[in-house]
C-alpha cells in the first residue's frame, strides 16, 4: 500500500518558475541535498532534511541559464550551461558564477545527465551526444547532426544497466513521436517511431521509464488522460533498421482529458506510478499514486494552489511547484501485494517491538485468543515466561539478530540466526524473519563481496518467506548463479512470475556439468535412473503396449526406415537419462513450479534451442519411464506428474516448434514425439469406443434399480 505524508515547502521564497515552471530538480552528491535550477539566473542548493537552502549562484544580468545544473558524481562539482552554448563547472566554495570555469561549445546543449559511477553526459539540440571530459578537452570541436530537421527533442533520460551507461531521448516531428536508445558500451544508437495505435488524435504530455534486463519500459501519459507502455528493448536485433513500436494502454482516465494545467508521470518502482494532474470528477489538481500490477488507486492528495505541471523523484521524496512555492511531499511504497492494492494489509505493532510495515505478524491475535480461553493454564504460561525473561540477557535475540545482519561478519550472522531459529517461535517470528531478509538482501546490493548464502537458505527453508516479500532474493541468486539457493525458492515460493521461472529454466540447462557436480542440490525429486535390470526386461518385451505407447511400433514408414538405420542409438536414447541426476533434480523444480501458460509462452521462446531440445530429451525420457509402471507414475519423493511432463512438452513445442525442426540433431527426438503423440491417440481412440459400452451398461443398471420387486429382462448381447 502506497501513502502520501504531510508536506513541507522546501522554500518560502519565490521562485522565477514562470509560465512554464522550473528548468528541473537534480540530486547532488549527498543523499539529502539537491539542486533547483529556476527559470531565470539562479541554481539554489538545498539541504530537505533542515528545509534550508546551503547556497544560491546566479549568472550575470543578461544572461540566462538554457538547462538544469547538475553534479558531477565523480569530483563533486556542479555543471550548469547558459545562453545554450557557456558550460560552468564549479564547487560549493565558489561564490560567482562569472569567475569559475568557463568553456564555450560549438553546438546548443539540449540538456547535461549525470548519474551515479559514470561521468556526466552532454546531449546536443541535433542529438548528438559527447562524454564531459571528450568534451572539455576540445570545446570547439565538430558536432554531428543526429536528428532530422523540425525534430525537437521532448525528454530524456540516462540509466545504467550491467554497469554500461543507456541513454534514451524522446523527439517529436509534426505530431509523431521517435525514441532513440544510445548504448555507450558498444557505440550503438537506435531509433525507434512510436504508433499510437487506435488513438491517432492524442497528444502526449508527459513521460517516465523504467529499464530491466531487457527493455525499457516508457511510459506516457497522453491528453485523452490515459497512460500508454511500449517496451523498447536495449539490445536491438538491428540498430541500423528504423522499426515501429505500438504503444499498449496500461491505465484508462487517470486524469481529465482537458485539464488547463500541465499534467506530470513519474514512475516511483516497478509497481506504482505517480500522476499529477486533475482527476475526472474534480476540478483541482491532485497528486496520485497509481499501483501499475493491479490497476488500482492507492492514494491522492488535493493541491488547491495549482502546479506548474512538473514532477520530480529522489529516494522517498516527491518535489513540485504548489502555487510559487517549492514543496516536497515524502511518499512511502510498500511491496506489492493484492492485500496491500485492495487496502486489506493491516499492521500491528506493540509498544517496545520494532515491525517493518513490509512484514505481517498475522499468528499474534490467535495466539492471544488461545491464552484467553483457559486462564489456569495461562497463569502457569505466564509464570513459566518470567522464570526465563529473568535467566534471559538483555537484548532479545530477535533484535540481537537484526543488529548483528548490519555490521557483522557472514559466520557471526549465521551463528545468530541458528540461535533465533532453535529457540521456540516468538509472536513477531515472522515480522523479524522479514526484517532479517531484507536487511541480508540490503547489505548484499551494497557489498557485492558480501554474500550469506546459507543464512539466506535458512531463511528460504523457515516457509515465511514468498517472492512477492523479498523479490531481490532470487534477482541476486540469479546474478550468483546459486542454482541450490533457486532451487529452494522455486519449492517454498508459490508465486514466482514467469519471467523469473524461464530464468532459472536458463541457468539450470545452461550451467556445466562439472559445475553441477561440486553443487550441492536437493535430490529427492530423481529417481535411480541406473536400474538397468528393468530396462533389460523392457528391452525384451518390446512387442508389449505399455499405456498405449509402444517403441518399435509406428505406421510411418519414413519414420521406421530412419529409425532403422541405427537401432542401437535409439535403444541408448529410450533408456538412458540425457541429462545427470543433478540438473534433472533442478529441472524437476521448474516441473513443479506453478505458472500462467499465456505469460511463460513468450519468455520460453529466449532460451537457445539447443537448451530447449535438451530439455525435450529429458521430458521424453521421463515419459518413457512413466509409462513402464502401471500407475503411470515416477518413483522417488515428490517426482513430477504425467501431466506436468506432457504440459511442459506442448509448452516448449510450441513456442519453439519453428527454431527445433530446423535442427538436424533434433530430428530424432521429434520423430519420437510425433509417435508419441500418435498413439497416445490410438489409445484414446480405443477408450472413446470402450465408453460407448460402459454408458449402455450404466442404463441397464439403473433400469434394473428402478424396478419393482418382479420383473422378466431379456438381455440380447449380440
Amino acid at each position: 500500500m502506497a501513502s502520501l505524508e504531510e508536506e513541507f515547502t522546501l522554500s518560502s521564497v519565490v521562485l522565477s518558475a514562470g509560465s512554464e515552471g522550473l528548468l528541473g530538480v537534480e540530486q547532488s552528491s549527498k543523499a539529502d541535498q539537491f539542486l533547483v535550477t529556476d527559470n531565470g539566473r539562479t541554481v539554489i542548493l538545498y539541504k530537505v532534511s533542515d528545509q534550508k537552502p546551503l547556497g544560491s549562484w546566479s549568472v550575470k544580468q543578461g544572461q540566462i541559464i538554457t538547462c538544469p545544473a547538475v553534479c558531477n558524481f565523480q569530483t563533486g562539482e556542479y555543471i550548469v550551461v547558459h545562453d545554450n552554448k557557456v558550460l560552468r563547472i564549479w564547487n560549493n566554495e565558489d561564490v560567482n558564477l562569472d569567475k569559475v570555469f568557463k568553456a564555450t561549445l560549438s553546438a546548443e546543449v539540449c540538456r547535461i545527465l549525470s548519474v551515479q559511477g559514470t561521468e556526466p553526459l552532454v546531449l546536443f539540440k541535433e542529438g548528438a551526444v559527447r562524454g564531459l571530459e571528450a568534451l572539455l578537452a576540445e570545446p570547439q570541436q565538430k558536432i554531428e547532426t543526429v536528428i532530422s530537421d523540425e525534430e525537437v527533442i521532448k525528454w530524456t533520460k540516462f540509466f545504467i544497466v550491467f554497469r554500461h551507461p543507456v541513454l534514451i531521448f524522446i523527439t517529436e516531428k509534426h505530431g509523431n513521436y521517435f525514441a532513440y536508445v544510445q548504448m555507450f558500451n558498444s557505440r550503438v544508437l537506435s531509433k525507434y517511431t512510436l504508433l499510437f495505435g487506435q488513438d491517432e488524435n492524442s497528444v502526449i504530455e508527459s513521460f517516465t521509464a523504467s529499464v530491466d534486463r531487457k527493455f525499457i519500459a516508457l511510459m506516457s501519459l497522453s491528453s485523452d488522460g490515459c497512460i500508454y507502455e511500449t517496451l523498447i528493448p536495449i539490445r536491438p536485433t538491428d540498430p541500423e533498421k528504423n522499426r515501429s513500436l505500438v504503444r499498449s494502454l496500461l491505465f484508462k482516465a487517470v486524469v481529465s482529458g482537458n485539464t488547463q494545467h500541465g499534467v506530470a508521470l513519474t514512475v516511483l518502482d516497478q509497481d506504482h506510478v505517480a500522476v499529477l494532474g486533475s482527476p475526472l470528477a474534480a476540478s483541482k489538481e491532485c497528486l496520485s499514486i497509481w499501483n501499475i500490477k493491479f490497476q488500482t488507486l492507492h492514494t491522492s492528495k488535493e493541491l488547491p494552489q495549482g502546479t506548474s505541471g512538473q514532477l520530480w523523484y529522489y529516494g522517498e521524496n516527491l518535489f513540485m511547484l504548489h502555487g510559487r512555492s517549492l514543496t516536497v511531499i515524502p511518499y512511502k511504497c510498500e511491496v506489492s501485494s493484492l492485500a496491500g492494492a485492495l487496502g486489506k494489509l493491516k499492521h500491528s505493532q506493540d509498544p517496545g517491538t520494532h515491525v517493518t510495515p513490509h512484514f505481517v505478524n498475522w499468528e499474534t491475535p490467535q495466539e492471544c485468543g488461545l491464552e484467553a480461553q483457559n486462564s489456569e493454564p495461562s497463569r502457569r504460561i505466564l509464570r513459566r515466561r518470567k522464570i526465563e525473561v529473568s535467566l534471559q540477557p538483555e537484548v532479545p535475540p530477535s533484535k540481537q539478530l537484526l543488529s548483528t545482519v548490519m555490521k557483522d561478519s557472514e559466520k557471526h550472522i549465521e551463528v545468530e540466526l541458528r540461535k533465533f531459529l532453535a529457540i521456540k517461535q516468538t509472536p513477531d517470528f515472522h515480522t523479524v524473519i522479514g526484517d532479517t531478509v531484507t536487511g541480508l538482501l540490503e547489505r548484499c546490493k551494497a557489498e557485492p563481496s558480501f554474500y550469506p548464502r546459507n543464512c539466506l537458505m535458512q531463511l528460504t527453508q523457515t516457509h515465511v518467506l514468498s517472492y512477492s516479500l523479498c523479490p531481490d532474493l532470487m534477482e541476486i541468486a540469479l546474478q550468483k548463479k546459486d542454482v541450490q539457493l533457486l532451487q529452494l525458492c522455486l519449492q517454498h515460493f508459490p508465486d514466482i512470475p514467469e519471467l523469473v521461472t524461464c530464468a532459472c529454466l536458463k541457468i539450470f540447462l545452461s550451467i556445466a556439468d562439472d559445475s553441477l557436480q561440486e553443487t550441492d542440490v536437493n535430490m529427492e525429486s530423481v529417481f535411480d535412473c541406473s536400474n538397468s535390470v528393468h530396462d533389460e526386461k523392457m528391452e525384451e518385451q518390446t512387442e508389449i503396449l505399455q499405456n498405449g505407447f509402444n517403441p518399435e511400433e509406428d505406421k510411418c514408414n519414413k519414420c521406421d526406415q530412419e529409425l532403422n538405420e541405427k537401432p542401437q542409438a535409439k535403444t541408448k536414447e529410450t533408456t538412458s537419462c540425457p541429462v545427470i541426476p543433478k540438473r534433472a533434480a533442478l529441472l524437476n523444480a521448474i516441473l513443479h513450479s506453478a505458472y500462467s501458460e499465456t505469460f511463460l509462452l513468450p519468455h520460453l521462446k529466449d532460451i537457445p534451442a539447443q537448451h530447449i531440445t535438451l530439455f525435450l530429451k529429458y521430458l521424453y525420457f521421463l515419459y518413457l519411464k512413466c509409462s513402464e509402471n502401471a500407475t503411470l507414475t515416477l518413483p522417488g519423493i515428490h517426482p513430477p506428474t504425467l501431466n506436468q511432463i506432457m504440459d511442459w512438452i506442448c509448452l516448449l513445442l510450441d513456442a519453439n516448434f519453428t527454431v527445433v525442426v530446423m535442427m538436424p540433431e533434433a530430428k530424432r527426438l521429434l520423430i519420437n514425439l510425433y509417435r508419441l503423440v500418435k498413439s497416445q491417440i490410438s489409445v484414446y481412440s480405443e477408450l472413446n469406443k470402450i465408453e460407448v459400452s460402459f454408458r449402455e451398461l450404466q442404463k441397464l443398471n439403473q433400469e434394473k434399480n428402478n424396478r419393482g420387486l418382479y420383473s422378466i429382462e431379456v438381455l440380447e448381447l449380440f
